[in-house]
């Protein structure tokens, strides 16, 4: 199989378990893609690069958060809270942060849209049956440019630890001199390395 938007390559991991043959090819190809897909959840984003148009709703009429984004092509808005994005933003009327792109002294791509020209986001009044309708509709590019060292340091790690689970299905992984040793729930290195990208999101 191919790997789709994996954080490491084939030969990253081999290379890291000092494997030479391509016995387990297809083996290591799933631990890496779903190792993958275990730090886009336990981060609550995604690292690859894709194009798209996605809605959002506003917090308030300047602020609207997002996921992440490279690049903004077209971002409109729903005046009549209708369903109909009728309103085209220019360059001028938003502004991306974090400003230049680093957040915790980390490069990190946008998550936030703040309305700073002529309009305002639509935010429509609780009464209103249109009160939890998003408002804000971005076409643009998201998602992460590169994948960070961190991101792939960690994928390395939590492809071997899943390919290795085929030897201990079970979750035994040996005995010590404290009886059974068992498969922990979190490694401690992936985890540290993936809390700086980690976005706990309230929805």
């Amino acid at each position: 199989m191919a790997i789709e938007n994996g954080y490491a390559t084939l030969a990253d991991v081999k290379a890291a378990l000092r494997i030479t043959d391509n016995v387990d090819d297809a083996l290591l190809e799933i631990s890496i893609e779903a190792a993958s897909r275990e730090i886009d959840g336990w981060c609550e984003r995604f690292f690859y690069s894709t194009s798209a148009t996605r809605v959002y709703l506003p917090t308030d009429g300047l602020t609207t958060y997002t996921d992440d984004i490279q690049s903004v092509t077209t971002l409109k808005v729903d005046t009549g809270g209708d369903g109909v994005f009728d309103q085209t933003w220019t360059t001028s009327d938003y502004q991306l942060s974090p400003l230049n792109g680093i957040a915790g002294g980390i490069e990190t791509p946008f998550n936030t849209v703040s309305a700073i020209g002529d309009y305002l986001f639509p935010i429509y009044q609780p009464r209103n049956v249109e009160a939890q309708q998003a408002s804000v509709q971005i076409e643009g590019v998201f998602g992460f440019a590169s994948i960070p060292t961190a991101v792939k340091q960690a994928c390395i790690i939590l492809s071997m630890r899943q390919f290795k689970r085929y030897d201990s299905p079970t979750g035994v992984m040996g005995f010590g001199d404290l009886g059974v040793m068992r498969v922990g729930r979190v490694d401690p290195d992936v985890e540290k390395l993936l809390m700086p990208f980690r976005r706990v999101r309230t929805a």
